[in-house]
């Protein structure tokens, strides 16, 4: 089983809405509430914690980019469960929430965890789903957390052209 970094990011002041997919919702459920108390660990008050349900894991991309555009959250938690079946609609469903979660991200600058679960068996997603430090709806809430302050590091820090010297420093005269 892999590991998730131990650091626990400094979620005060922070401004976070958790999507959550209604399909799947006995799993997804698990998610959310791993994903709220963890909020609640990491110091993020209740006024800044917000919850929304949409229908399934392929609506959760568009959700995110209208949440990411009305600039009121500084991350988005995305909680899914896509769970294999006898077709391959499971393929579809995984391979585009993924994408347009990340794209979404990547266009917005808005930090998305991705806390969809794509399992091959409904045991393995509740095992995922469960209180404890395997809860994948709490880790997905570290890497936003995280992810912020990461994204507020590097912006502050001035821009440089590609190829451009970084600033002479100046010798002070005393």
């Amino acid at each position: 089983m892999k590991n998730p970094s131990a650091g626990r990011p400094d979620g005060s002041g922070l401004r976070v809405l958790v999507l959550r997919s209604a399909f799947n919702a006995h799993v997804v459920e698990g998610l959310a509430q791993g994903s709220l108390r963890e909020l609640r660990e990491l110091g993020t008050g209740s006024a800044g914690v917000e919850s929304l349900e949409v229908p399934g894991a392929f609506e959760l991309p568009l959700a995110a980019r209208a949440a990411a555009e009305s600039g009121r959250y500084d991350a988005i938690v995305a909680l899914g469960a896509v769970i294999r079946g006898d077709t391959d609609h499971y393929e579809h469903v995984a391979r585009e929430s993924a994408a347009g979660l990340a794209r979404v991200a990547l266009d917005s600058g808005v930090p998305i965890a991705f806390g969809v679960l794509t399992v091959q068996k409904e045991e393995q997603a509740l095992a995922r789903s469960r209180p404890g430090p395997a809860n994948k709806g709490a880790e997905a809430v570290r890497a936003a957390v995280a992810m912020v302050h990461v994204l507020r590091a590097l912006r502050g820090r001035p821009r440089r052209r590609r190829g451009a010297r970084p600033p002479a420093r100046r010798r002070s005269r005393r």
